[in-house]
């Protein structure tokens, strides 16, 4: 007789049991990693802009020290945040010192707002990155052109600069996206009971329950999820670019 054999036995039941017992946590796990991927590629485009088209020379330099934010480990950030945010924190600390709060405000912790910042400020020097490369091969000549014609910024932008950094866009918010859905330290650090992330689930599945089959459907559920908002996005971000290309 032998012991511990994987057995092939396909079942949906696992599936089944996870849109049953887990749809809340993988819709509040989605839409927060929507959220958190929307600011990124936003600020992120935002930034990138700056150093491509007004930092001039000095563009690489912005860009440089968006990278040195990536130092430091993710931990130390997240427990940085946990210090910041906390009622004895440099926030509170300094809001009281200045006459603007007579007490301190427990809000900023321990709840979604604290874990959107905390991945915000992580995964947005990782995003920088993509949409900067996508601008930097942007020539300057049909934009230069365009200004000549008469063209506004806002014109520009829409029929020169976003059709060919779409790429570096979707890269930014793809990666962004994965991150977050799959994350169960910061939810865990700063989310407290109010936020019920599916990775804090699967890690449970694994680590705690035993659980590998449950633990593995959660996780390919929340690929799959995934993988459909992408499917979307893309989707619907190229059907507005042909329809704003439109004279």
């Amino acid at each position: 007789m032998r012991s511990f054999q994987v057995v092939f036995d396909p079942t949906t039941s696992n599936y089944v049991r996870v849109l049953q017992q887990y749809s809340a946590p993988l819709a509040s796990t989605l839409s927060l990693a929507v959220t958190v991927a929307t600011i990124v590629t936003v600020v992120g485009f935002i930034y990138a802009s700056a150093c491509r088209f007004i930092g001039g020379s000095k563009g690489g330099w912005f860009l440089a020290i968006a990278m040195i934010t990536l130092f430091g480990g993710y931990l130390a950030k997240l427990y940085a945040w946990r210090t910041i945010l906390g009622e004895n924190g440099i926030l509170n600390t300094g809001l009281i010192e200045l006459g603007l709060i007579q007490s301190p405000i427990t809000a900023l912790l321990y709840n979604n707002f604290a874990v959107i910042l905390a991945l915000t400020h992580y995964t947005l020097p990782l995003a920088i990155l993509p949409i900067y490369g996508s601008l930097r091969a942007i020539e300057d000549l049909p934009i230069a052109a365009a200004r000549d014609l008469g063209a506004s910024d806002g014109r520009i932008l829409k029929d020169i600069i976003l059709p060919q950094c779409a790429t570096g866009l979707f890269s930014a918010f793809a990666m962004t996206l994965l991150f977050v859905s799959g994350d169960a330290i910061a939810p865990r650090l700063l989310g407290g009971t109010s936020s019920s992330m599916i990775g804090v689930f699967i890690q449970d599945q694994f680590g705690f329950r035993v659980n590998a089959p449950m633990g593995s459907a959660l996780a390919f559920t929340v690929i799959a999820g995934s993988a459909i908002i992408l499917v979307l996005i893309g989707l619907g971000g190229t059907r507005l670019l042909r329809l704003g290309a439109r004279p």
